[in-house]
């Protein structure tokens, strides 16, 4: 079984669960602030996918990790999780939770990535641009990149406007060498 088909199976009981009994955003957040963590912590990362730590150890560090930081829905699905042995499939299933909420709410997920960081009225532009384009509310993730020069790529999903000086000017040069030859 695949990776996101596994992390599928587990993340859309945890999602109908959450929704019915209230607590969709609570459990959200949760999902969202342990793949933060998972991302920016190394070491939570390895120690969920190493093989000699013991399956019910990873369950009590993971309670004493996140114990009082979560919901109970959400340190009971850890722990289910764990007694399957699946832990090292966690930061996946909160990836795809997080998914499969963005399309029961009707969220676009973006990248924009511009030359410079964005102000709050751009980014109140942006967002009602892509609306505009998607028909859905956006959550935009932000990346800078000087390399662009200025302007701006958008990607959401698998669509891609590039707006940017560096892409036009890319542009221009396969132009030029294409009517040189």
């Amino acid at each position: 079984m695949s990776n996101t088909r596994l992390a599928a199976r587990y993340a859309t009981p945890i999602l109908e669960l959450a929704d019915e009994q209230g607590v969709l955003e609570e459990v959200k957040n949760d999902m969202k602030m342990f793949l933060d963590l998972c991302k920016s912590n190394r070491d939570l990362a390895l120690m969920l996918k190493s093989p000699i730590i013991p399956h019910l150890k990873k369950a009590a560090i993971l309670k004493s990790i996140f114990g009082k930081k979560v919901s109970k829905l959400t340190l009971d699905a850890f722990e289910v999780i764990t007694r399957k042995n699946r832990e090292s499939y966690l930061p996946q299933i909160a990836q795809v939770f997080l998914e499969k909420y963005n399309i029961k709410k009707g969220i676009q997920e973006v990248t924009l990535t511009t030359a410079a960081p964005l102000s709050e009225n751009l980014r109140k532009e942006f967002s009602e641009f892509v609306k505009k384009i998607s028909n859905k509310e956006s959550l935009i993730n932000e990346k800078v990149d000087p390399d662009l020069i200025g302007g701006y790529l958008l990607k959401m999903g698998d669509q891609q406007l590039d707006e940017s000086i560096s892409g036009h000017l890319k542009e221009l040069e396969l132009k030029f060498r294409n009517e040189t030859i």
